[in-house]
């Protein structure tokens, strides 16, 4: 084709913003050159990790496709499988996938996990150090001089809720003080559901004075129901929560949690799931630190009441 032509047609393309079907594309050369980032819903925790795969996706070579394939309330189990049935082999070249209840795939592509359900397995993964976050809130609460400690724990399927009871657990055993089981109890990691755990709590004869909850969305819900209930945070109740998402810092009081590096941990699984598919040999399981967040939510207990 003539060097006039070749211009002329790439003009009509640029006046036009035409793009070529990405089916059509991967029919041909069985790439289309663009990632997918799968999430059972667009809440906080996964908005946070996109941020950071968008920014890591850059000079990649890869565009990113974002799709919501869960059932809205984030529970639907296999909902991952069904999102790369559907996506697969005409749409994307591979897959970060966030907290998929499954891990094992019959994609012919490379997939890494976000804080996979069962916790690292035979796929890459990445995730953070959920045990020593929740070892590091429970012992901020103990150096406070509180002893009562409430724990709202987060969905029972999701390894990263287990290790952060855990954590709480090991915390209280190590100072010697015993766990009121009257006060551990599952908010499932919801604005909602977090909530009516949190009136449970704190309608008990003898409250906790302090809670750590599993997530900064039920530790901004225990805040509001107990500010309905007549409760000041932090003079009558401390809160602690985990993620440090943007909203923690902007509730009343501002929150204290434990952050996880949410805009870090999309940005190292867009990375591996770059090198996997370049073929780079590398550690397939990622697991990052975690970070104690003092703001306003938290004071020293006072046995007096005062």
């Amino acid at each position: 084709m003539a060097q006039a032509t070749v211009e002329r047609v790439q003009q009509v393309i640029r006046q036009l913003g035409y793009e070529a079907s990405l089916g059509a594309q991967s029919l041909r050369s069985h790439r289309t050159n663009v990632l997918g980032i799968l999430v059972a819903e667009f809440e906080p925790f996964s908005t946070e990790l996109l941020k950071g795969a968008s920014v890591e996706v850059a000079g990649t070579g890869y565009q990113l496709l974002a799709y919501s394939g869960g059932d809205g309330a984030g529970t639907a189990v296999g909902w991952e499988r069904r999102s790369l049935a559907r996506l697969s082999g005409t749409l994307i070249d591979g897959a970060v996938i966030v907290t998929p209840t499954v891990v094992e795939t019959k994609q012919g592509f490379h997939v890494v996990a976000v804080d996979p359900h069962t916790g690292p397995s035979g796929l890459p993964t990445v995730d953070s150090d959920n045990f020593a976050g929740a070892v590091m809130a429970t012992n901020y609460l103990l150096s406070l001089g509180h002893r009562r400690i409430g724990h709202i724990s987060g969905r029972a399927d999701l390894e990263s809720s287990r290790l952060r009871e855990a954590g709480f657990r090991q915390a209280m055993a190590d100072a010697g003080v015993t766990v009121d089981e009257r006060l551990v109890r599952v908010g499932g990691f919801r604005i909602e559901s977090a909530a009516e755990t949190a009136a449970e709590l704190l309608s008990l004869p003898d409250r906790p004075t302090a809670v750590f909850a599993g997530n900064d969305l039920s530790a901004i819900s225990t805040i509001d129901v107990a500010r309905s209930m007549g409760l000041s945070v932090p003079d009558d109740l401390s809160v602690i929560g985990f993620d440090n998402i943007p909203e923690s810092a902007l509730v009343n009081p501002p929150l204290t949690t434990i952050m996880q590096p949410l805009q870090r941990m999309g940005a190292e699984a867009l990375r591996l799931l770059v090198d996997l598919i370049a073929g780079v040999e590398r550690d397939t399981h990622i697991r990052l630190p975690t970070e104690l967040v003092v703001r306003s939510s938290c004071r020293p207990h006072d046995p007096t009441g005062t």
